[in-house]
């Protein structure tokens, strides 16, 4: 959660960079991004060495015996000249050192190939290490924040629509889909990599150490896919996923829905956040998905593109605007009507409208497919997500306690509550109750007027494939008794009379 003591020290690094000559926004996203890489890297090899102590088993390093003043904890106890030294070095400093980490040839160090040192001085250096020092980022979430407010300073939080998702929203769809270590994962609009990364963290949770190792070729060259065509976020991404320990995740620098991408039938799992308002040149778009829907719209290319990429049997949890659920033009019509008549739709999750608050009011929804060619869709889970955790206000405060919030995956942690306490967690938090119910949702027998329902093909279809679930959903009104206006009338006249006296009263 973006605290404001967090915004405030980010602001305080901001705006030691600007005061120190550094006028380019993502010039400072960059290098700030390369302090908490050489940061993590650090903190990752210190618990490789506790582990390897612990288990007697030896580690690969990553940082050799002639690079140990690379380490964080040695950098920051540095005389400030001796430490710009390393930083400014570009033969045998930090940053060469940086660009050879990962497999000679990997996708991650031809992205690490342009890591780079913008010279700013020694005094900025200085300072931001030791601001960065104060901010404790033993939490991954922490990690998350920075990038997220780092990156609304960019054109005001983000470009084409894109927006990065809340972590909690990226866990539960993770939760959702239950990635397993035969998956191949990808994300078309990978930004951050906040999506490959939980999918990781819940393998690694999933599975012990045995059956990670036996798959660790295919964790580390073939499961994390993502494309991006912003060379800072590819750096972003690939960094983050090297430090959650996946060494050559297969980040591609392309637009994805342009004819430059050409992959097709390659993925098991697609987890997403496509950008909403993008678009692009009818001439550029990738050969195939104007077939599925006629549009330069990049919300419903991507979901177009997406069917394209997975293979058959192939799952997707992806968020979409409201729009893409009821939008009346021939494109919206014909993307759902693919999705629904020749694949398998599965749910559809309305979204509160503040999701993505302070960034973005938009109205969203996640929405589950497989893609299967061959249809299959019976009935559609309908789950209308009132609450999030959070207020729906700019400030996205908790509204429960945080080990509740954080533990929502786990299970009984609402089972353990009394009725009533239950039911109050329930109307601040409803993530529990939803992944509860997503494993049973073909035999949800609910009625309309509840939080989640069934509805039959046959009823969509008549509706012109409409997945709004303001459509099916049925809302009891309470029936309100008024007084006969001759009662009434009555009320008001006695009112004036003591209005009068009370005036009487006063001269």
């Amino acid at each position: 959660m973006i605290t404001g003591e967090l915004k405030s020290q980010i602001d305080a690094i901001w705006q030691t960079f600007w005061e120190g000559g550094e006028p380019n926004t993502m010039t400072i996203v960059e290098q700030l991004t390369y302090l908490i890489f050489i940061k993590d890297l650090d903190e990752t090899e210190t618990r490789n060495e506790r582990m390897a102590k612990r288990l007697k088993k030896e580690v690969e390093p990553i940082f050799g015996k002639d690079q140990q003043d690379f380490r964080w904890k040695n950098l920051k106890e540095m005389d400030v000249a001796e430490r710009y030294a390393i930083f400014s070095n570009n033969v045998d400093g930090i940053f060469p050192f940086i660009r050879t980490l990962g497999k000679e040839k990997s996708v991650f160090s031809t992205h690490m190939r342009g890591a780079s040192f913008s010279n700013y001085k020694s005094a900025v250096l200085d300072q931001v290490i030791e601001k960065l020092e104060r901010i404790d980022m033993s939490n991954q979430d922490t990690k998350g924040d920075i990038y997220e407010y780092m990156l609304s300073k960019l054109e005001g939080g983000g470009t084409a629509g894109q927006f990065r998702t809340p972590r909690h929203i990226i866990k539960l769809m993770v939760e959702m889909m239950q990635p397993t270590l035969q998956d191949v994962i990808c994300d078309p609009s990978v930004g951050t990599a906040g999506f490959l990364v939980a999918a990781k963290e819940y393998i690694d949770k999933h599975y012990d150490i045995t059956e990670l190792d036996k798959h660790r070729d295919h964790i580390n060259k073939v499961m994390f896919n993502g494309t991006e065509f912003s060379s800072t976020m590819l750096r972003i991404a690939s960094m983050n996923l090297f430090l959650h320990g996946v060494e050559e995740p297969n980040i591609v620098d392309v637009d994805a829905v342009s004819k430059d991408n050409t992959v097709s039938d390659a993925y098991t799992l697609v987890l997403a956040n496509p950008p909403f308002t993008g678009t692009i040149d009818k001439e550029s778009i990738a050969t195939g998905l104007s077939n599925v829907t006629k549009t330069t719209k990049t919300e419903l290319l991507f979901l177009a593109l997406i069917l394209r990429q997975l293979k058959k049997g192939g799952r997707a949890a992806v968020i979409v605007p409201d729009g893409v659920l009821f939008g009346s033009s021939k494109a919206h019509k014909s993307i759902r009507e693919e999705i629904i008549a020749n694949h398998k739709l599965e749910a559809v999750i309305s979204l509160p409208s503040g999701v993505f608050k302070p960034y973005a009011g938009v109205s969203t929804a996640i929405i589950v497919f497989t893609k299967t060619d061959n249809g299959g869709t019976d009935k559609v889970w309908f789950y209308d997500m009132l609450a999030d955790g959070k207020s729906l206000d700019d400030k996205r405060n908790l509204l429960v306690d945080e080990d509740v919030f954080d533990a929502f995956s786990f299970g009984d942690i609402f089972a353990r509550e009394a009725k009533d306490d239950q039911e109050d967690l329930h109307s601040k938090f409803n993530l529990p109750d939803l992944l509860a119910r997503y494993p049973k949702r073909s035999k949800d027998k609910r009625a309309r007027t509840e939080q989640s329902f069934l509805i039959p093909l046959k009823e969509i279809e008549e509706n012109a494939w409409d997945l709004s679930i303001n459509r099916y959903k049925e809302i009891i009104y309470e029936e309100v008794k008024y007084d006969a206006p001759s009662k009434i009338l009555e009320r008001i006249k006695l009112l004036d009379l003591e209005r009068g006296n009370l005036i009487k009263n006063l001269f």
